[in-house]
């Protein structure tokens, strides 16, 4: 079943927490964009928000954003800078239109989403070249609100889908292991892999603290570094890639 564009359009806007979530994803997808330099980027996926806008080190950047919203946003906000080229549609089905090898290409939030991965990590792995570094990140089967789901008895096993994941259009839940499995299967090799950011509770109920001020910006900022202790249990997972 093909992914409903709009509704998902309308359904990011709603969620709640997920700007909180957003910035400290982007937080570490900008770290490991600095720690590559890449002279021509690749993102998959920009959203409300492209890269482009608080990056700033990359001769090409192109965007590839299937949603029309997204897609239209991303052109407005790189109207005056040459570097970018956004290209509206899927990667699957774009891929043909890139034109050179990147130095990276950032696939961030996305391969959850998607009813069949291998198609995308098919189309990712054309346009890459033997150096080109991919980065990939998505949910955590292992965070700590669905370890505590579990142990309430809420969710059979951490891989269920959540009824936010359901509304999401999302279609699987990996940990660091089967994020791996997957890369691996798809002819990809994992250059390196971790976590960030602790999340105890749902979005819902994380927004509710932040609301009544039970969670402050020195609250979250803790529970992001809190993965330097905890690895393996942040929110989000991610793998840094190469061709095999």
């Amino acid at each position: 079943m093909s992914r409903d564009l709009q509704q998902y359009q309308q359904d990011y806007h709603a969620l709640p927490f997920e700007a909180t979530q957003l910035s400290f994803r982007r937080r570490v997808v900008l770290e490991q964009i600095a720690a590559c330099e890449p002279r021509r980027l690749v993102e998959v996926g920009c959203g409300l928000r492209p890269l482009f806008c608080d990056w700033t080190g990359s001769e090409v950047i192109t965007v590839v954003e299937p949603a029309a919203e997204f897609a239209s946003n991303a052109r407005v906000l790189s109207a005056d800078d040459p570097r970018v080229h956004v290209l509206e549609g899927r990667l699957e089905d774009v891929a043909d239109q890139l034109d050179g090898e990147p130095d990276m290409v950032i696939v961030s939030s996305l391969l959850h989403e998607v009813e069949h991965p291998e198609a995308l990590l098919a189309a990712v792995r054309r346009i890459c070249g033997t150096d080109t570094l991919v980065h990939f990140n998505v949910p955590n089967a292992y965070s700590i609100h669905r370890l505590l789901a579990v142990e309430m008895g809420l969710i059979e096993d951490p891989f269920t889908l959540s009824g936010t994941q359901t509304r999401m259009q999302q279609h699987s839940t990996f940990s660091q292991e089967s994020l791996q499995s997957l890369l691996e299967a798809n002819g990809f090799a994992v250059q390196d892999s971790g976590s960030f950011f602790i999340k105890p509770f749902t979005h819902a109920q994380m927004q509710q603290l932040v609301d009544q001020g039970m969670l402050t910006a020195d609250h979250l900022e803790g529970l992001f570094k809190l993965c330097r202790r905890l690895p393996a249990f942040g929110s989000e997972i991610y793998a840094n890639a190469k061709l095999c």
